[in-house]
């Protein structure tokens, strides 16, 4: 069966190639996802059971958890797509999740849309986060029609909108209520098994100020106020860094495993005026032993009790994405599952924890469903102008799931 499955694999490298590109090729980010829904949804239709679009409405933006980085979404056109392979009963389900929008290139990314495939590699943005994934995801439900399996399981995949900014999809998906007895988040992690996932929560700070002349009496400078509160979240940050350690061993490993970071500051109109208005842009990651309200209501007080009346008065900040921690014990079976799918196909299935965030909360926290993170593809090379994955690395991914899926959904 081991040569069985990695011949099946190999003999899907060109298809796997193909595909991929032509995802590479769709500039799907936030906002513009819509065609590559439709082309999972006719493509994966004749060897899926059950596939469908799942809409996404304006009614999105009612909901506690909608996320707005990005200003001025419209929804409607833009769908999930569910797609399933129905089990014959008795076995548990898997839901994977992987999400189809990508970030925007930076100016300097040459042929961000235009893929090549060079020794082994495809690059272009969205190569391994996510649409290596959704490539995966792809092969994984057509090896289970090829291979007729005979699955008790069933095997959903929830392909999603706007994870980058926030998890808008993977929230539609999550209020539907479906449910089973895993799943999967589908993103790079170099074969790494990560049941740990740190949260965070993005904002935007504005501070006033009383702008004037630099030479006369009166003034306030935003700018300077804003760099005060800065001081306070990155202090904040350092405290609750400390008071996580030994509670999460595998976090521990990290010098710094929820970072601060401070991304934009804007303030002033001229070199010799105080500004009048200053405003920052940030994110701050969650360990598990806090959550995101904890961590919202503490920036606010921070400020608000730090001793400068100006800065308490004058302090205006927005949670755009919200994310608590996901969290699910190492030697959970679900772990173990997967660890030993992936050596007996060859990867080491290393168990560590993510220090990014993600959308599995939603399943893991909300929905109950035990959760881990894994793909291929190296996170490291996401979002960069370097944005590549290797083909050799999705056919091995797809093996792994298989052989868990095997075991998982018998």
């Amino acid at each position: 069966m081991a040569q069985d499955l990695k011949q099946y694999f190999a003999s899907k490298r060109e298809q796997a190639t193909e595909v991929l590109m032509d995802l590479i090729r769709i500039p799907s980010t936030a906002g513009k996802e819509g065609p590559v829904a439709e082309y999972l949804h006719d493509n994966m239709k004749p060897f899926c059971d059950e596939i469908g679009y799942i809409e996404v409405t304006e009614a999105i933006k009612n909901d506690p958890d909608y996320a707005t980085p990005v200003k001025g979404l419209t929804y409607g056109d833009r769908p999930n797509v569910r797609a399933a392979m129905k089990g014959s009963g008795g076995g548990k389900s898997l839901i994977f999740n992987t999400h189809m929008d990508v970030v925007p290139p930076s100016s300097t990314h040459e042929r961000p849309f235009d893929p090549y495939l060079e020794d082994g590699k495809i690059y272009g943005r969205g190569a391994c986060d996510a649409k290596g994934q959704l490539v995966t995801l792809w092969l994984v439900m057509q090896a289970i029609r090829d291979l007729e399996l005979g699955l008790g399981g069933d095997v959903i995949g929830h392909m999603v909108i706007e994870e980058e900014n926030g998890g808008n999809g993977t929230i539609a998906m999550a209020r539907t209520g479906e449910r089973a007895d895993a799943s999967i988040n589908l993103e790079p992690s170099n074969f790494k098994i990560f049941p740990q996932i740190r949260g965070a929560v993005w904002f935007d700070a504005t501070v006033y100020g009383q702008a004037g002349h630099s030479g006369s009496g009166g003034t306030v400078s935003a700018l300077l106020k804003a760099l005060r509160a800065i001081e306070l979240f990155t202090a904040y940050h350092d405290v609750a860094l400390a008071e996580s350690r030994g509670k999460f061993p595998l976090f521990d490993q990290f010098p710094n495993p929820a970072p601060l970071t401070i991304g934009q500051l804007h303030a002033g109109d001229w070199p010799a005026q105080a500004p009048q208005k200053a405003t920052f842009s940030g994110v701050l990651g969650i360990l598990p032993d806090r959550t995101k309200e904890d961590v919202m209501a503490h920036l606010r007080q921070i400020v608000r009790d730090c001793g400068d009346e100006w800065l308490a008065e004058n302090f205006e900040i927005e949670f755009t994405y919200r994310h608590d921690a996901s969290v699910i014990e190492p030697d959970h079976p679900l772990v173990l599952a997967l660890q030993d799918a992936c050596r007996q196909t060859g990867p080491e299935g290393e168990v560590t924890a993510m220090t990014a965030s993600s959308d599995a909360w939603w399943y893991n926290n909300q929905l109950g469903i035990p959760t881990a993170w894994f793909g291929p593809g190296d996170l490291a090379y996401a979002h960069s102008n370097n944005e590549h994955i290797i083909v050799d690395d999705i056919l091995t991914a797809s093996e792994v799931l298989l052989r868990f899926i095997q075991g998982w959904c018998k």
